[in-house]
């Protein structure tokens, strides 16, 4: 892929500041998309890419992910100093000594309840599949028909619109339901924050990454991967366009970084 003229320019700015951060979603920007998601791997060229500006100086790599932070260490196998953000912004990992999540008596019970609503929906309807977290459940989808996806999400949604509290987001083929609050530009606020970063290269491919790339000011370069209305600045089509973006910005980054 030939890079926009317009996005090579921005990651050649992007590249001489003082301290960047490079934050970015793991499904469907570092790792295509898969129907297992236990199965997902981050493309060889995106994997290395983000290992070499984690190496560079001056430069913060992070992961901004839904999934639950044990799950993205499972399928991510991360550099040891880049930062996690886990379960859309609920779950952090800034080094080890930053706090576990912990939920309240009233939130775990919620959490409690609201399992129980989406067990139910997903035995009742086949191909869907159930997704714990520490903070919430999701109902994944992706291995079902579309009418039996529909009806799932519908069932799903009504009764879980009885219980008070929860936060329910849609995502590609998934519901995410949980008792925390938080998103990905909450995680990306904390993280910008943590690392003293001057600007920021955000990247992701769902609706639920629309939060974090409208937090992103001008000196920042937010990336949409795949089709969809989003505030990102730029779009490439795929993972794989993407890892040639990353490609880039580590030799710009070479080239610049200061010693």
């Amino acid at each position: 892929m030939a890079l926009d003229p317009a996005l090579h320019a921005a990651l050649r700015r992007l590249s001489s500041t003082p301290r960047l951060l490079v934050a970015l979603d793991f499904d469907g920007t570092l790792a295509p998309l898969v129907e297992r998601a236990e199965d997902a791997r981050a493309l060889p060229e995106s994997a290395s890419a983000l290992r070499a500006l984690t190496d560079l100086p001056d430069t913060t790599t992070a992961l901004i992910s839904g999934r639950a932070l044990g799950s993205l260490r499972a399928v991510a196998d991360p550099p040891e100093r880049i930062m996690l953000i886990g379960s859309h912004g609920a779950e952090t990992w800034t080094g080890p000594d930053g706090a576990p999540l912990t939920l309240t008596p009233e939130q775990a019970d919620l959490l409690a309840r609201a399992t129980e609503v989406v067990q139910r929906t997903v035995d009742a309807h086949e191909g869907t599949l159930i997704e714990f977290k520490p903070a919430g459940v999701v109902l994944h989808t992706r291995t079902a028909s579309v009418d039996v996806a529909d009806a799932a999400v519908a069932q799903a949604r009504a009764e879980l619109a009885r219980l008070e509290g929860l936060g329910v987001t849609d995502g590609k083929r998934v519901l995410e339901v949980s008792v925390v609050k938080a998103d990905k530009g909450q995680g990306l606020a904390l993280l910008r924050e943590a690392t003293g970063a001057t600007a920021v290269l955000f990247a992701g491919d769902d609706v639920t990454d629309e939060h974090a790339l409208r937090t992103l000011g001008a000196d920042d370069v937010g990336i949409r991967i795949g089709p969809g209305e989003t505030a990102a600045s730029f779009t490439v089509s795929t993972p794989e366009d993407f890892g040639e973006v990353l490609r880039e910005l580590v030799a710009l980054r070479s080239s610049g970084a200061r010693s």
